[in-house]
Formats: structure tokens, sequence, C-alpha cells
């Protein structure tokens, strides 16, 4: 028997609005490398745009943390947020430095699962921001991170039949989305970091000058060369852990969400004199 899904954030059309505008300058801060034109401003400053677009997108972020809450991010939630993004920036440093073991990411596939794509999108954020003071990873890219993996639960949370598909099912589609996923958050990372080489020292680096698909076999052969590896090793384990411990970590973040009930609504009696 399963009931209707309980929403930990319910998105509003300032919240919708929030997230379209800070996933398109997103989409722009990742690929603007591919897109602008040889000899264009952008591609002269390849080694600036990405502190600009750093600057921004913690900005704007921060404007979609912010209208989320606006929108019903309540105690309850907050609470739940916090231990669930302790939990994952706890959990990043486990396979630091080994073959991308990042046991973090299938928490994030299974959270953003049941408590919707609002609050997947904040937890994303904050778990990345989190992380990188936990351990020193602070710099340009660490807003690229806290977008990325803000994509990356939110998109969990969008997955289809939310209310009624569970069991093998479920297991199986949230395991191949973050096999997905995770190849996905390595090459959009990979975005982040490529115009910072210099194209004089590698003839995988962005060139300023190329064309839109001369920088474009560049970048897969960054790829290939550089984060093959870790995307594979990223994805092997969350597909593992989501088989292993996904039944068990499911129904626990089912039976929080319930017994939070973050749609009831609080009202408060005055005291009654005898």
């Amino acid at each position: 028997m399963t009931g209707r899904r309980v929403r930990a954030v319910r998105l509003g059309p300032r919240s919708v609005g929030a997230l379209t505008l800070v996933s398109a300058v997103g989409i722009a801060a990742f690929g603007w490398p591919l897109f602008a034109e040889a000899g264009s401003g952008l591609s002269a400053h390849a080694q600036d745009a990405p502190w600009l677009f750093a600057a921004l997108l913690v900005l704007l972020v921060g404007v979609v943390a912010a209208t989320v809450s606006e929108s019903g991010l309540g105690p309850k939630a907050v609470a739940m947020l916090g231990v669930l993004a302790a939990t994952g920036a706890a959990l990043r440093p486990i396979g630091a430095g080994t073959a991308g073991i990042e046991p973090m990411f299938f928490l994030m596939v299974l959270s953003g699962r049941v408590l919707g794509p609002g609050f997947g999108f904040v937890l994303g954020a904050v778990t990345m921001f989190a992380s990188a003071l936990l351990t020193g990873g602070v710099g340009p890219w660490m807003p690229f991170q806290m977008l990325s993996m803000a994509w990356f639960t939110m998109g969990a949370g969008l997955l289809p039949g939310p209310d009624r598909l569970r069991g093998r099912g479920e297991l199986l589609m949230l395991a191949a989305y973050g096999f997905v996923a995770s190849f996905g958050y390595g090459t959009i990372m990979n975005l982040a970091g490529w115009p910072f080489m210099d194209s004089l020292t590698s003839s995988v680096a962005f060139d300023p000058d190329g064309t839109l698909a001369g920088n474009l076999a560049r970048f897969l052969a960054y790829c290939l060369a550089t984060s093959l590896g870790w995307d594979l090793g990223r994805a092997a384990v969350t597909v593992v852990l989501t088989l292993t411990l996904g039944p068990a970590l499911l129904k626990a973040l089912r039976r929080a969400t319930r017994r939070a009930a973050f749609e009831a609504s609080v009202t408060f009696e005055a005291p009654r004199h005898s």
C-alpha cells in the first residue's frame, strides 16, 4: 500500500522561475567555451570567465535557496536538510583520491527521490558547500560543483512514478539514473575546469581561437584522458550502493517524512483557565 507522496518543499511559481533562471545561467556558465565565437571578448578572457561565472553562480544559487525556503522550507525540513547535508559531506572524503569512489552520490539520489526536486536542489547545493568547507576544497570550481550536484539531486526528484513505483523496479530506475548522472556530473564539471588549461601545452585544452567542432573534439579527448576512470568508479559505486542499501534507506527516509508530517499545519491554542 502506498500513500500520497509527502514533499518537504512544494515549489511555487517563484521557486520554479528561480530554478529556471539559475539553470539557464548555469548552462551558459558551463557551455560557453563550446559556443563562444573565435576572437570574441569572452574567448579572449578564457582564464577569467570561470571566475566571473563562479561569482555569479554563488549569488544565483543563494537566490534559489532563499526562494525555495520562502515557499515552505519549515523547521522540520531544515532539520532534515541539515542531517542529510552533514551526512553527505562526511561521506564524500571517504573515497577522496581513490578512483572516484564517492558514496555520497547514492545518498543524494535516494534523498531527492523521496523528498522531491525542490528539496533535492537545495540539498545538493548545501551538501557540496559543506563538503568544500570540510575538505578545504574552496575555489572557483566550488559554485560549479554546487550547481551540478543540485541538478543531480533535483533530477532524482523528477523521476517518474514517485507515488506508485516501488520495489525492484524503483531500485533499478534509481540505479540507472545514478549511473548516467554520475557520468553527467563528471562531464559538466570537466567543462568548468577545461578553460583553465593552457592551450599551448596540451592538444586537448580549450582553444579560444578554435572552431566548435575542433573544441568539441578536444573536450571529448580531455574527458577520456582525465576523468573516465573517476566517472566509471563513481557510477559503479552509486549503482552498487543503490541496489544493496537502497531498500533500507528509502524505507527510512519515507518513514522520516511521514513522521515529520511536513505538510501538516501547526496551530496554537490559548491555554484554558479553570
